[in-house]
């Protein structure tokens, strides 16, 4: 079992991995700049801030591997990417690091453009999917030899449409996974069962992948 830490663990993403994993016997650390009012029970909870780094590394002395599930908008915005570089840099080299972007960095088909850049993405939406973009980038640049994986959500990912977990789940690659309807959509309680699936599997390491039904 793993020692996992989930960076902002009481958002919708970040509380889905979090339940899955105490689900699976992990020990979890849900890390949030505010405590949440509704716990996991298993998990344990700190609060913290991904915008200091230097205090944030101190908290996560001993664990295995942290996923960070911080989206960059409000007023997160210019601020998760250089904290991810940061904390990349800092924490010991045995430690994986997995993200949670968003759906726009997928490609809409093999070698084809990413949905960010496609005739009618939403551009209010652009600025935080060209962000986690980055992060991708820069997780990919990196030369230090950590361990990393990146997962891009459905594009019908989010607190408006929770789901069911059904425990199943579709592996897309680089390409965003649609059904055959051309919908795309994934629950947040089966995004986080691909989170704690390749926590437990490691089947694509230093690599993004896409998930959706």
């Amino acid at each position: 079992m793993a020692v996992i830490a989930v960076l902002g663990g009481t958002g919708y993403a970040g509380r889905h991995i979090v339940q899955e994993a105490v689900d699976r016997g992990h020990t979890v650390l849900s890390v949030a700049r505010k405590m949440a009012a509704e716990r996991v029970e298993g998990a344990t909870y700190l609060e913290a801030s991904l915008l200091d780094v230097p205090s944030l590394v101190t908290q996560l002395e001993g664990v295995d591997v942290v996923v960070s599930a911080v989206a960059p908008r409000g007023d997160m915005l210019g601020f998760v990417r250089p904290a991810i570089a940061e904390l990349n840099s800092v924490l010991p080299g045995n430690v994986r690091i997995g993200v949670i972007g968003g759906a726009g960095g997928s490609l809409v088909a093999e070698g084809g453009p990413r949905l960010v850049d496609t005739e009618g993405f939403t551009e209010e939406y652009k600025p935080e999917s060209l962000e986690a973009y980055g992060i991708l980038e820069d997780l990919q640049a990196d030369q230090s030899g950590r361990d990393w994986f990146y997962i891009h959500p459905a594009g019908g990912f989010g607190v408006w449409a929770p789901g069911e977990r059904t425990g199943s789940y579709r592996d897309g690659g680089d390409v965003l996974v649609v059904d055959e309807a051309g919908e795309s959509y994934i629950s947040g309680a089966d995004l986080a069962v691909a989170v704690v699936d390749e926590i437990e599997n490691s089947a694509h390491s230093r690599r993004r992948f896409t998930v959706g039904y």
